[in-house]
């Protein structure tokens, strides 16, 4: 599979944003790919302790679906906070998980698509306690936050099928 980011410049897209949007295409990629015939109850499971891969796919929407929020120089709403303490909920199928993760993912594409370039540096507040950083600066945070959730999605998908293979 070639990755996302060797596929060159993305039309309209300014180069100092791109990651962003690699860093989506890889996790879509690599989570239809790693999550294809597990189970619900697979995808919720929790071997040796992990962390379900399921939150971690519903989590990197979540939390992309909030940045993009500071993004827009905004605060969250009750329904944000509400989805975030209902991330580890069980349940959702990969259908479901994915179609929220890409819907997730859209909307955020959709606000960094708007973001000029003169407009990396602009300050923004993170959080109840508004934390300082900058528009560049949460962009970069939720190209990493992706990779991060996606990488430990993947390590648990693996130990799944690495599991049920021992079963057999």
């Amino acid at each position: 599979m070639s990755e996302p980011w060797l596929s060159g410049p993305l039309p309209g897209i300014d180069a100092l944003v791109a990651p962003l949007f690699y860093s989506f295409e890889q996790a879509r990629l690599e989570l239809r790919e790693h999550s294809n015939g597990l189970s619900p109850e697979q995808l919720w499971s929790r071997p040796f302790g992990t962390t379900a891969a399921g939150f971690h796919i519903r989590h990197m929407g979540g939390a992309a679906d909030r940045l993009s929020t500071y993004l827009r120089g905004e605060q969250l709403s009750t329904g944000q906070m509400d989805a975030l303490r209902n991330e580890a909920e069980p349940g959702a199928s990969r259908f479901e998980l994915l179609g929220e993760l890409d819907a997730h993912f859209g909307r955020c594409e959709a606000v960094v698509r708007t973001i000029k370039s003169e407009n990396l540096r602009d300050a923004r507040e993170v959080g109840r306690k508004q934390l300082p950083t900058t528009v560049i600066g949460l962009i970069v945070h939720i190209a990493e936050h992706t990779q991060r959730h996606l990488g430990q999605a993947i390590t648990t998908m693996k130990l799944l099928r690495a599991i049920q293979s021992e079963e057999r």
